[in-house]
């Protein structure tokens, strides 16, 4: 059983105070004492009182996430980075899924705040008015992620506009005539909020107004897989399809491949996210590096800088790369 702070001040023949200056790095502390304090608590298994830190700090040492579900390797390696990051920081992660559920996602946020967690990373899929009453009334830092809610909600993201724009003329760039776009939640537009998607969407639009000579086409159906290929058979050009996330780029080369058509050779296909398990995927899916890593860092340090009621940016856009 770990010893207290009491007893670990104690054995280092130090204050209290010392000691929770070495352990939390608060205050001017003696290098040297630091370190013999640090190195002793480990000797002796000291662990934290966090629930009586909580009671004298106000804080619970929680934080809270909401996201739509864990089965998508892109909200995966986002809670990876989020926990080791807020591990960092001496915090603990309380995470919650909203299963594209706009109902289930507020119930969770008001749960969580309820919980007392000290603050809470969203991807949401609500929008509007209301709603950015709702979060900016709860007195609970947000930092959303994804779908951007409100401007003057604090946000972390990447400039999907930019990237699909920049990907488009690189696909127009090797050659192909017609680029279809696959993007299936926009079918849910009008009642979900699917910002990261519409980003995505308008750069491709705004790239293919440059090359009228260039046939363009948007699947915006979530029987995307056969309307791709219809769009397939009916081509009497060279076509590519520049998917808005990699998992609709996957199932396309499957049912594809079911139909007899290869990749490279009859299509082209690109898509976005460069989810974990791509590195398994032959042939290699062209696709772009959505900085997941990196907006999970910047989003935990956006809502970190909140808590402790410093000076933040409310926007926070991170660079992604082609790969």
């Amino acid at each position: 059983m770990g010893i207290t702070s009491k007893e670990l001040a104690e054995l280092c023949g130090v204050s209290r105070t010392t000691v929770h200056r070495a352990l939390y790095n608060t205050g001017r502390i003696n290098p040297e004492t630091k370190e013999m304090i640090l190195r002793k608590a480990k000797v002796y298994d000291f662990r934290p009182d966090l629930l009586a830190r909580g009671l004298v700090t106000g804080k619970t040492f929680y934080i809270g996430v909401v996201i739509m579900d864990s089965d998508n390797r892109y909200f995966s390696q986002m809670l990876n980075a989020i926990v080791r990051e807020a591990r960092k920081k001496g915090y603990s992660v309380n995470i919650t899924f909203h299963e594209n559920n706009a109902d289930i996602e507020k119930e969770q946020i008001c749960r969580l705040v309820d919980y007392r967690v000290d603050g809470i990373i969203l991807s949401s899929i609500r929008k509007g008015t209301e709603y950015r009453k709702f979060l900016k009334g709860l007195n609970t830092p947000v930092v959303t992620i994804d779908n951007k809610v409100a401007k003057d909600l604090p946000f972390v993201g990447i400039n999907g506009k930019k990237a699909t724009y920049e990907a488009a003329e690189q696909i127009i760039g090797k050659g192909y005539e017609k680029v279809v776009l696959v993007c299936p939640p926009l079918a849910d537009a009008a009642r979900e909020n699917v910002y990261v998607h519409e980003e995505r969407a308008a750069g491709f639009s705004k790239a293919m107004r440059k090359h009228p000579d260039v046939k363009s086409v948007i699947i915006d159906d979530w029987d995307y897989a056969k309307k791709a290929f219809q769009e397939l058979v009916d081509s009497d050009v060279r076509t590519a399809f520049f998917c808005t996330a990699d998992i609709f780029a996957l199932e396309i080369m499957q049912y594809f491949r079911e139909q007899g058509k290869k990749v490279q050779r009859d299509y082209g296909i690109m898509g976005f996210d460069n989810i974990d398990i791509l590195r398994y995927i032959s042939p290699k899916l062209c696709t772009i590096y959505n900085s997941v890593e990196e907006v999970a860092r910047n989003a935990v340090d956006l809502l970190f800088a909140l808590l402790d009621e410093e000076e933040a940016p409310v926007e926070k856009i991170v660079d992604y790369i082609p790969v």
